[in-house]
This record gives structure tokens, sequence and C-alpha cells, in this order.
């Protein structure tokens, strides 16, 4: 770019040319010989299936804000990129297109799968990651990691047998999701809860005795031939008669034993409520405390098992259909009433889950939970906000033991190995040619891989070479911060805690940033069942990368949603333009000059060669350096972006550059270098403060000014001089912007054209009469006067329309700009228009249907019309009264 920049930004053009040379030129590249302060992030690994959506576009946007800002304070930076192997997601994908070639895993072989699924992977993860850089992430590139590569899997393997070997990790039979089409445990991340339209079947369990029976109700007939048990709430006076009772389960016979259990809803259907330990997570956790039998009646395959009797092998939504007839038919079924509930569907496939009782592999969780507990209380791990330390507690104390292993083919495969002749369990680092209890060589290693979960609790010492001793661990870890949705401060956050204490010794990250979710403008959910997902891709080819960034971070409060605007996203794109409008402004009139220092600055300061405006504008930046400073390390970026956006359009630009066009064409050299100087310092410091909210623009338009050094990227991000703030400057220049304003706003009232120049009467006293003549020619030139006489009292006999400042009142002379007879006679058509609006308002008001039927937002609306409406009017009817 030179001195023939283009008048139009096209980000297309800029951001691939910034992107490469950066990365070319290692700005991004950490190093652990320097003698600098370490700063460290790792990236949450998106999965290696995904394609960008905006919760990424949020949260790179939000680390790469911090982590330039943070290169530009000196910082030895290290910014970790990678991906994570998305177990169930990858599978399903590359099940799915074997399913087109009329193909599926098994009849292939797990070898040949894992090796389709790594081709596909080879792929994909190109394409996430190169989507993520094309938001301008600073990322060290050169460190990408992958939770299957060979180090990770190291780090996976020697945890779970470390582990293992202090029995904090056991094979044994729990509840969990399981999705009967992915034929897995799930996490319950991975499960979504929808609202369904259901039925609540209220079904009557003969009492032993034979003198009466139990009505219990249950959404999910099909479950009952699992039944070991009714429960009922100890205190609830309709059961107490029950104790030591039972009844009998109808269509099988099953003595069923009356328990009563203290978490029992009592307003839930009857209050008898039947107890399913093998199909219903809370129904396990009481079979648990009473010690019952546990009957699993519905299979992996979503089938009825034999301990179904007659129903076996029916799909379990068919055996609904089957028992609930044979309930009716037999008499047990007493009524059926709609009922909507909350049902767990499988997130990659959209199957109803099932909760079943499973032999799987655990972590006893509590035993680690208790220092990640400590952690955060004793502040050695902050949460910002502060309000999310509580969601993390909250879930912490009611852990639970962590299924950690996956009918799966894809993933870490568990290190565990059974003897098929004496049934030892081995589990070693290497794999063992024979059993090591009876020598036999028929030993088969386990089928299920591990917990997506599980390696990328690992990730931030993983990712620096644990569990070798590298210098990585030693200048990286703990990281600085960690930037995450509040949505996996459970599945994610929490298990990196109590990892990284359990085998670094200390936290993972010092710092845990929580940002919320990207929603619509309405505040939805994006869905692509509601039509309203946003693409970022699509938006940065549009707008440019700098926009969609800026538009984030400034809507990114802490602890709140983010509710995505494309309409505010052009108002930022126009911010974008502004900047480069002021770039190129600059460039066409500074000439040919270097850098500005900022000890020259400093020299024209002490030597007091600085006019008013310069001192306000060098004043305010220092304050916008202070601001920004203190609220990036808060974290705060939606006030940094709201300040420099304010400062840098309306102050720098609508103000200081509009003053200063005259002196940076003036004749007088003396004073066109000084006011330059100022200008270029403001613009340079301007495009630092911004940089690492829209790195592109910045980048493009400082290597075309005077500068000192490489890059943005590592310039020194400004700091404070706290000298140069100067509050009379900044109280004067603020009265001077207050009198040039409201001059404006008359002109605009009074319907002056505003290329004309108008006279004007300025009433003050002695002392604010000096400093208004020091700041004649800018109240001439900015508020377009032809003469300003600055008088103790009106003396002015014609036409004229009146004005106050907190500094002067004025009077604008009419006579000679206006056409009196054409604007009485517009005036008085807005006057009749006015009126008649408020009359029609007023009208509405005085109905009494209309404010008894109308909803209260309307109500309350049209009063609020009314009120604009009756202000307007007044302010008609004085300034035609003024022409009058």
């Amino acid at each position: 770019m030179d001195k023939k920049i283009p008048k139009g930004y096209e980000p297309s053009e800029v951001e691939k040319k910034w992107s490469e040379w950066w990365e070319e030129q290692g700005f991004f590249s950490a190093d652990t010989d320097s003698e600098k302060s370490a700063f460290s992030v790792v990236i949450p690994p998106p999965n290696v299936t995904g394609r960008l959506h905006m919760g990424h576009a949020l949260n790179i946007t939000l680390q790469d804000i911090m982590v330039r800002w943070k290169r530009m304070e000196g910082a030895n930076v290290l910014w970790l990129p990678g991906t994570d192997h998305a177990g169930i997601a990858t599978q399903n994908v590359v099940e799915r297109q074997l399913a087109t070639e009329g193909k599926n895993r098994a009849n292939i072989g797990r070898e040949k799968f894992e090796e389709l699924v790594w081709e596909w992977k080879e792929k994909s993860e190109n394409h996430i990651l190169n989507q993520i850089r094309r938001l301008g992430s600073s990322c060290d590139w050169s460190r990408k990691r992958f939770t299957l590569d060979e180090g990770l899997s190291s780090a996976v393997r020697e945890v779970f047998i470390q582990l293992y070997e202090e029995g904090l990790i056991y094979r044994g039979e729990y509840i969990v999701n399981w999705c009967p089409r992915c034929t897995t445990a799930i996490s319950d991340l991975e499960v979504e809860y929808k609202s369904i339209s259901g039925k609540l079947w209220y079904i009557k369990y003969p009492l032993g005795s034979g003198e009466d029976s139990l009505v219990v109700a249950t959404t999910r007939p099909e479950t009952m031939l699992g039944d070991t048990a009714i429960a009922v709430h100890p205190e609830d006076i309709k059961y107490v008669h029950l104790k030591n009772q039972y009844a009998v389960l109808p269509l099988v016979g099953r003595e069923l034993p009356v328990v009563a259990d203290s978490l029992i809803d009592r307003e839930f259907g009857t209050g008898a409520v039947k107890v399913t330990p093998g199909h219903d997570p809370f129904d396990f956790e009481v079979g648990q405390r009473f010690k019952l039998p546990i009957v699993k009646v519905i299979g992996e395959d979503g089938r009825m098992t034999r301990d179904a009797g007659k129903y076996a092998n029916m799909d379990r939504y068919k055996a609904r259909k089957s028992i609930v007839s044979d309930l009716k038919e037999k008499g047990f079924l007493v009524k059926v009433e709609d009922h909507d509930h909350n049902i767990g569907h499988c997130q990659r496939c959209d199957t109803v889950i099932e909760p079943l009782v499973s032999r799987q592999w655990f972590v006893k969780i509590k035993t680690l939970a208790k220092p990640a507990i400590r952690a955060v209380e004793d502040q050695r791990t902050v949460f910002f906000p502060k309000s999310y330390e509580r969601v993390y507690f909250e879930w912490m104390h009611k852990i639970h033991d962590w299924c950690i292993s996956r009918q799966l083919w894809w993933g870490h495969r568990i290190p565990a190995w059974y003897c098929r002749d004496c049934e030892e369990t081995i589990v070693v680092r290497e794999t063992p040619k024979v059993c090591p209890s009876c020598g036999s060589e028929s030993v088969e290693q386990e089928h299920d891989v591990l917990d997506t979960w599980f390696s990328s609790a690992l990730w931030p010492f993983s990712t620096l070479g644990w569990p070798e001793s590298k210098r990585d661990l030693e200048v990286y870890y703990p990281t600085g911060v960690l930037v995450t949705g509040f949505d996996i401060i459970f599945f994610w956050v929490a298990r990196m805690m109590m990892m990284g204490l359990r085998f670094m010794g200390d936290v993972p990250f010092r710092k845990v940033l929580v940002h919320g979710l990207v929603r619509d403008e309405q505040g939805r959910k994006m869905s692509k069942t509601v039509g309203n997902v946003i693409d970022p891709l699509k938006i940065m080819d549009k707008y440019g990368t700098d926009a969609m960034r800026f538009t984030l971070a400034i809507m990114a409060a802490p602890g709140t949603d983010v509710p995505f605007s494309v309409s505010r996203m052009a108002g930022y794109r126009a911010f974008c333009n502004k900047i480069w409008n002021a770039g190129r402004f600059l460039l066409l009139n500074l000439g040919n000059r270097g850098a500005v220092s900022q000890d020259k600055v400093d020299q024209l300061l002490r030597e007091d060669c600085l006019d008013l405006e310069h001192r306000w504008i060098l004043s305010r930046t220092q304050r916008v350096i202070s601001d920004t400073r203190k609220n990036l390390s808060k974290f705060r970026f939606h006030e940094c972006c709201n300040q420099l956006y304010h400062f840098f359009w309306h102050e720098f630009c609508d103000w200081f550059v509009e003053l200063s066009k005259k002196d940076l064409i003036s004749r007088n050299s003396e004073k066109r270098t000084k006011t330059s100087d100022v200008v270029l310092y403001v613009m340079e410091v301007s495009l630092r403060l911004l940089h690492p909210f829209i790195p592109f623009i910045t980048e493009e338009i400082w290597q075309q000014l005077p500068h000192a050094g490489r890059s943005l990227v590592v310039a020194e991000y400004p700091s404070v001089q706290e000298n140069w703030i100067d509050p009379e400057a900044e109280e004067q220049m603020g009265n001077l912007q207050e009198l040039i304003t409201a001059v404006r706003t008359v002109r605009s009232e009074n319907n002056i054209d505003p290329r004309k120049k108008v006279p004007v009467q300025i009433i003050c006293n002695s002392d604010r009469k000096n400093f208004l003549k020091s700041q004649l020619h800018h109240l001439l030139n900015l508020a377009r006067l032809k003469t300003v006489d600055l008088v103790s009292n009106f003396d002015h006999e014609g036409l004229r329309v009146n004005g106050v400042s907190s500094i002067a009142e004025f009077s604008i002379f009419l006579d000679e700009v206006i056409d009196v007879t054409s604007e009485r006679q517009r005036l008085g058509r807005e006057v009749r228009r006015t009126q008649a609006n408020v009359e029609r308002l007023q009208s509405k008001l005085e109905n009494s249907n209309f404010i008894q039927k109308a909803p209260e937002r309307i109500v309350n609306l049209t009063r609020e019309q009314h009120t604009q409406a009756v202000e307007q009017l007044i302010k008609l009817q004085g300034r035609l009264e003024v022409l009058s």
C-alpha cells in the first residue's frame, strides 16, 4: 500500500496476506529459552469433525485478544493449538460413509476401520484448523497437538495405569447413558434433553395381603418388568400402613418390597413410585441404598431381553404398546393422562437414550475432587465472573464416579488385557505376551476405548510433553488463563483441575474466563431446526474478520450470552472503514516524514508548544490507555471495545482530526509540524490499542504509516504517561465541544442549510471571553459561523433564535440565512401534522376498550408515543412563535 491507498477497505485482500506473513516471520512462536515472563494458553481443542461455528468464533476471538495483548506486553507467549479426536462423533461420520458403500465396521474389521478414520481425520483436521486461522488466531502452529498423537497417547496410558494401581480406576457395574444406535455409553454432555408430549400411565399393583392395591404412575410402562420395589416417602400418611408389606408386580407376579425413601417426590403421580434399578439413575441409587436386585429388561440394542418374558426381542416401544394393552385387558390399568416431560436424546444421532446398568470402567472421582475444590477455595484458580465458582462447587460436591469406557473403536484403547484361561485382568504399560498369573498366551486386549473427556482432561500438561521431563512443562505450566464456555465447566474444566493437581502437583491454569453462548439477536439458541444458525465464514466473507471479531468482543459482557446481531455487525464494519479512512487521510496529508516517538511528543508538552486541542487529545489518549489496560486485566473486553470505539470515532476522528485539518495544510511549518506529530502519535497509539481486537486492518495501516518496528504483533502495547493527563485541557475542550454542538443543534432544528455560514452573538463574562477568543478559529470553522460577536447582552433587533451551553448563551441571526415565509409555512404544516398525531394517540388512550383489551406492551408503547408527540409539538410551536 502506498500513497495511492484505495478509497475503501477490502478485507479479503488484506487478511490472507498478513496471516501468512505473521507465521512466516515466526511472531507466534514460543521460546523456552526466553528470559521473558511466560504466559501460556491451551486452546479448547475443537472436534476434528468440526466446522467453525459462532461459539468457536467467540472463544477464539477472546483468546486471541488476550494472547496478542500479552505478546505486546513483552511476555514469552505460548498459545498452543490442537484438536480432539471426538470419539463418537468421528466414528459416526465414517460409519455413515461406509453405509453408503453397503459396508459397516464389523465386516471390514477394527484395523481397517481405524485406518479409514485416520485418513478421514487428516482431511478434516486441516479443514477446522484453517478455519480457525481465518479468525486471525496467533497460535504457535508449530506445536499443534492431537489427542490421539503419540505423545498424548503415552500420557493417557500413564495416567490410566497410575490411577488403576492406586485403586482409583476399577471395573464394575453402574447405570450409564446408553445410546442403542451408537451402541455405547455416552457422557452427560452428549445427552440433549427435549420436551416430549407423552403419557402418564397409572397402574394398579396388588398388595401381597390381597386386601388392597397400590396405584403407581409411570412414563415408561415397558420398564415395569424390571421393577424390584415400590418406594414411598416416609412421611406420606397415605402409605404409613404399608411398612413391611410387599406388592405384586402385574403381568409378572414378582414380589416387590415397599420401601420408604425421603427423596421420593410425594407430588408426582400418586406419591408411590416403582423402583427399576436397571433402567433409571434415581432408581439405581435407591436400589443401592436398599440392596435391591437389578433386573435388566431392555438390552443394549434397544430390544427387550429374555428377562422380559413374553415380550423378549420386541423393540422397546412396541413392547410398551403390548404391555399397556395387556395391563388394560387384565384390569391393571387405572387411567392414562397426557404428560409432557424431558427425554434424553443422543447428541450425535438423536436416538432416545436408554439408562442401562452396564459393566464399565470407572474413576473413583471423589478422591480427586477434594484437592480441586480446595484449589478454587484457596483462589489458586480464580473464575471470571466469580459467580461461576458456585456452579463449579455445586457439581464437585455432588460428584459421583466417572464412567470412562466407551464401546467404540476410535479412541484411546483401554490398556487392559484379559486372560482367557484364568480370567486375570492385566493393566500394564507394555502389551503383555503372556498372562503374569498363569503364563497363558491367550491374552486379549479390552475392546473399549476411553471417554474423549479422559484424554482432554490431561490437555494442559500432556500437550507440553508429560510424562517426559521437558523444558516446556517447566516454562509454561501452569497455564495463565483458560477461556471456555460455561456449559463444560463440569465436563472439562473440573476434570482438568483434578488431573492437573494429581499429576503435576499444581492447578492447570491460574484463571478461568467463562463466556456465554452466542445466540441470535432475539436471544434464541442457534439451531438448524429454528433456521437461525449464522455461519461465521460467510460473515467474514461479507463484512471482514475484524468486524466480526469486534462485534463478538463488544457484546461479550462477562456472565451473559451474546445476542449476535448482523445489523450491528454492519455498524462495526463501518468502524473499520472509519479507521481505514483516517489512515488514508493521514497518509495523503502528512508528506514524507518519519515516525514520531513518545519522547518527541513529551518534549513538545514540556516546552509548552501545544495548543488546547493537542493537550486535550493527548490527555484523553492516556486515560483511554489506562482504562483499556485495566479492563484487559479484568477480561472486560466489551468495555475496552466500547471505549476504543468512542475514543477513535468520536474524539479522535470527529473532533481532533477535524480541528487539525487546517493546521495540516498550513503554510506555517511550525504549526503544521507539531499538529502532524500529535495526530500521527495518537493514530499510531490507537492502532496499537486496537490491534488485539482487530489485527488485520490495524497492521495494514500501521505498516504504511511512519513507524518503528517490524509488526504490530510484537510492538509494545501503549503504557500510560501520567504527566500527560491534563484535567484543565479536558474541561476546556469539553466546554468548547458543548458550545459547538449546541450551535449545530440549533442550526439543525431551524432547518438552516448546513453549507451556509451564520452570524452569532455570544453572551459571556470576561474570563469566558478570553477563552472563546483563543478558540474563535475553531468556533467559526466547526460551527459554520460567519461572524462571532462576544457581548455582555444581546443587542440585535432582527429575527433570531437563542441557544445555551454550560459556558454561554448564544443567538443565531436568522434574517440572512433562511426564507422566513417558507420556514413558517413548513413549521405550520409540521405543527398541524403533529397536533393530529397527538389527538389520535390521546383518543386511543381515552378509549377504555383499548386500555382493557390491548396487550400491556402496546398500551405502554402508545403512552410513550403520546408523550414524545406532545414534546415535539411544544418544540415546533415554540420555533413557529419565534418566526412570528
